[in-house]
């Protein structure tokens, strides 16, 4: 029987030290987990019913997924999988099919077609590396990788809960998620005729394109914990705040930031004309947005008490990120 959120103690030990040095420490110790979880997906040797991997598909699929990023959607779905007791073992392997589908979600982002960026994570986007044709490829190749991890017993013997799992990103992926809201993104840029999105438009296509994503890394992590109905209530409206949240602060960085510190290039949005929260509220009443959406976060998830601390701690990361 599943623990009530005021009853329910994590897993594992938390260093007493203050929670912004716990935090970058978890958050550094995880991604390093990701890694080599996702290097051994991404080798060289033929998995179980496959024939071959193509050496060009498999080298530019690297260099899609390796050596970047804060692994934050893994993160989300291990720690709240940790919460709730879960095994961090199919918590792992659900976030890391979460992260091959941001990953691919970017590969797309950057062609032509869409953005047109030369870099992501301080490299050369997959198209500028390699070419169009491959890049597309990369990005069918990590959706359908994917899905395979989630769907493997290996890591989740459960049939039900992989099948749950399937369900929910393919849910939070696809149409009525990041899919539809990468087309009402570009939609707003005017793509398709002229475009007038007002608050609460932006707010949807950022809830799709954005947020839908960040908050199943948690609702995979509440699955693989076995939450009840009450905690996954609570654990989603933490993650749909999160994922608002995250894609104000990205706004806010694509305005201040560097291009040498955000790996990529800035200012894109607004020359591209696309619909922000800090066009509509400007910049100081974006942040007061994310500041309430913290405070959001922090409400979600005070029935755990101390055992939500790097949940809690991962909401004020997200909107006090410099990159």
């Amino acid at each position: 029987m599943t623990p009530t959120p005021s009853t329910q103690a994590p897993t594992g030990s938390v260093k007493a030290v203050t929670p912004a040095a716990d935090f970058t420490h978890r958050l550094t110790e995880v991604a390093g987990t990701v890694e080599t979880f996702l290097v051994e997906r991404l080798g060289p040797t033929p998995g179980a019913g496959e024939i071959a991997r193509p050496p060009r598909l498999m080298e530019a699929m690297r260099h899609a997924v390796l050596g970047g990023g804060k692994r934050l959607r893994p993160f989300l779905a291990i720690e709240t999988a940790r919460m709730l007791g879960g095994s961090e073992a199919a918590a792992l392997a659900a976030g890391a099919g979460v992260e091959l589908v941001h990953c691919y979600s970017l590969v797309h982002d950057d062609l032509p077609a869409m953005d047109d960026d030369d870099m992501r994570r301080g490299k050369p986007t997959v198209h500028k590396a390699y070419d169009e044709a491959t890049a597309i490829l990369v990005g069918d190749a990590l959706q359908t990788l994917a899905f395979e991890i989630v769907a493997d017993p290996t890591w989740q013997p459960d049939a039900r809960i992989r099948a749950d799992l399937v369900l929910g990103l393919a849910r939070a992926s696809g149409l009525g998620g990041m899919v539809g809201g990468q087309l009402l993104d570009l939609t707003a840029e005017g793509r398709f005729g002229a475009a007038n999105m007002d608050v609460d438009d932006t707010l949807r296509m950022q809830a799709m394109k954005t947020g839908a994503i960040l908050a199943f890394s948690v609702e995979a992590g509440a699955i693989v914990g076995g939450a009840d109905e009450g905690q996954r209530a609570a654990l989603l409206r933490y993650g749909l705040a999160l994922g608002q949240a995250f894609q104000i602060a990205d706004d806010i960085l694509d305005r201040e930031a560097s291009p040498e510190a955000m790996g990529k290039a800035t200012g894109k949005d607004k020359e591209a004309g696309k619909a922000t929260l800090v066009d509509r509220l400007g910049i100081d009443g974006a942040r007061a947005e994310c500041d309430r959406l913290v405070g959001v976060c922090e409400d979600a998830v005070s029935s755990w008490g101390e055992g939500a601390r790097v949940l809690r701690d991962a909401a004020r990361f997200t909107v006090a990120r410099k990159t």
